[in-house]
């Protein structure tokens, strides 16, 4: 297209009374042009309130019909389809031109760029009077950049003078806006700005668009990607769905099966934290189930008293086949209802989230792909308990719930944090009503080590979390530490047996293992206790077993009693018997349906 007078801005400034050097001046455009479109407007007798609300292509060719139109050379994209793709979650202009122009490559036709791009299709939705796909989507978008006018900061007492900077962040959709004044336009400064905003917003956006400055880019090409300098784009990728927290972003989006946003509320929304009875039903012949990271539990129970146990090593958690787990959950099932006359009720243990008995997140299911976890696993245990036994009640719940159900019944009595150390820590908490407030109380993930040496986490990349801690990996990790070797062809199981085969030997360096853990958990204790003020502590699982459990409970005593004696007074750190450290929770699970 040939290059057209702004005739619609001539023609408002003509109306204001300005005369025709002032107009040219003030456009930068020649005298000539601005007698032209006078000249035009009088022969057609259109004057600026006759276009004042129409486009300026449109009024050009109002007072110039046909002049200035040719074919473009360019290839032109579907608009319309360009328009309905824009309204599709995540698709920007950007990624359609890169697509409309590998078409165009492949087609060997001239292709049109990126700016000219963007200005065609605002034409395309001026033309057709369509709503434009640019307005902002909720939660999408944050927009940052330095604006303003440079402020002054004088001080009463001295009368220095300073200058000052303000760093602005506006989520487009709602205009929501977050203002910062620095005391300079340099890249640290840039950098906390961003940190304050976050912090601020409660959270991060998928996409964060700044202006060219030299704070947070290096070059923005016509064509390509924008390219961030090293600290920018660092601090991008920690707060980004993809980043340093990616676990944390896909871990709840999956729990409540819904992407995190970013969204403006008028006020901080009230807590919701309701807690429930669970369990204590032992009427009638049920199966407890305990699905480990390394072995699986089955109990059958009649009345109470529980008439088989098997413990059955298995490995779901390397197993990329639904299938797999399905027929050992199934096994377990069979193999405790053989030792029973009828089956009246299942009750399941299992780590990870559960919400109306659906797995949402489960580490046992690590390596299923994210379609066949949605098709076969989200109701997994209720298949196979319908699939089993027909239509009989049964309850899915957290593991760390069941551990603490299980010292509750064990104890007779609330106020209980359980924590089963296996494959993984299992905690959880029933309040002073006898209630759970369900797996939020799951603290595998919650820090007991500062350290920047501290075990990391496989799953979720953080470390010194309890998982690693209170759980067979801390006994596996020790080992070399007390000098103890184990082939690396063991399973973590196995790995764990073959330390407690030691612990039998009198003076087994094996006992500096447990010593270990033991310290570390009469601190953990104690940063438990602050948050829920329990008065007992069960501690139940595989870890805890034989004499490496009884180190474990007696340096965690010595630890609160030299350490926090004010806590040390208040809660009761105890074990149950030898059987029911290793299948308690697989008894207290049988206890959590009701009959109907």
């Amino acid at each position: 297209m040939v290059r057209k007078i702004k005739a619609k801005a001539i023609l408002r400034l003509n109306d204001q009374g300005l005369s025709g050097r002032a107009i040219a001046r003030s456009l930068g455009i020649a005298r000539q042009s601005v007698a032209e479109v006078q000249a035009a407007s009088a022969a057609a007798g259109i004057a600026y309130p006759d276009v004042e609300t129409k486009p300026d292509d449109e009024v050009y060719s109002m007072l110039f019909p046909g002049r200035g139109e040719r074919e473009s050379v360019y290839e032109q994209p579907d608009w319309a389809r360009v328009h309905r793709e824009l309204a599709r979650v995540g698709v920007t202009l950007r990624i359609l031109h890169g697509e409309y122009a590998d078409e165009c490559a492949a087609a060997g036709r001239p292709r049109m760029g990126y700016d000219r791009f963007c200005k065609q299709y605002a034409a395309y939705v001026a033309r057709t009077g369509v709503t434009s796909r640019v307005e902002h989507k909720a939660g999408r978008t944050i927009e940052v950049d330095w604006a303003g006018k440079t402020m002054r900061i004088v001080d009463p007492v001295t009368g220095d003078v300073s200058k000052a900077y303000l760093f602005v962040a506006v989520l487009p959709f709602s205009r929501y806006a977050f203002v910062e004044p620095t005391l300079d336009m340099g890249q640290n400064a840039w950098l906390r700005c961003h940190v304050a905003m976050y912090e601020w917003f409660g959270g991060s956006t998928p996409r964060l668009v700044c202006d060219n400055l030299k704070t947070g880019v290096i070059s923005h090409p016509r064509d390509g990607e924008v390219v961030l300098n090293d600290a920018y784009r660092s601090m991008a990728e920690h707060y980004s769905a993809h980043g340093s927290r990616a676990f944390d972003f896909d871990y709840m989006a999956n729990v409540y099966e819904h992407p995190f946003e970013v969204v403006r509320v008028d006020a901080v929304p009230e807590e919701k934290s309701v807690s429930k009875a669970i369990g204590r039903h032992l009427d009638g012949c049920r199966i407890g189930f305990d699905a480990g990271g390394s072995d699986r539990k089955v109990s059958a129970v009649i009345d109470g008293e529980s008439v088989y146990s098997e413990e059955v090593v298995w490995f779901p958690k390397t197993n990329s086949d639904p299938d797999y787990h399905y027929e050992g959950i199934v096994s377990a099932l069979k193999a405790a209802a053989e030792h029973m006359p009828r089956v009246d009720a299942v009750g399941v243990s299992s780590a990870g989230i559960y919400i109306e008995n659906r797995t949402m997140v489960a580490s046992l299911f690590l390596k299923v792909p994210k379609d066949l976890f949605d098709a076969k696993v989200k109701d997994i245990y209720i298949r196979a308990i319908r699939d089993t036994f027909g239509d009989v009640p049964y309850v899915v719940a957290n593991d760390g719930d069941v551990s603490a159900l299980a010292g509750a019944m064990s104890l007779e009595d609330n106020n209980v944090l359980g924590i089963a150390m296996g494959p993984s820590e299992a905690v959880g908490y029933v309040d002073e009503k006898g209630n759970i407030t369900g797996w939020l109380n799951e603290l595998a993930f919650a820090p007991v080590d500062v350290s920047p040496s501290a075990m990391e986490d496989e799953w979720s990349g953080d470390i010194g979390c309890g998982v690693k801690y209170f759980s067979q990996d801390s006994v596996i990790k020790l080992a070399p530490a007390a000098g103890i070797s184990l082939s690396a062809d063991l399973s973590p199981a196995e790995k764990l047996k073959e330390v407690q085969k030691l612990m039998d030997q009198g003076g087994s360096p094996a006992e500096a293992i447990y010593r270990s853990i033991g310290v570390y958990l009469g601190h953990s204790l104690a940063l438990y206790h602050h948050f829920y003020g329990f008065k007992h502590v069960l501690l139940l699982g595989r870890v805890m077993s034989g004499r490496g459990g009884d180190i474990i409970l007696d340096v965690c005593k010595q630890v609160l009693s030299d350490e926090y004696p004010e806590v040390a007074g208040k809660i009761n750190p105890t074990l149950p018997d030898e059987k029911a450290r290793r299948v308690g929770q697989s008894v207290a699970a049988a206890s959590l349906p009701e009959l109907r």
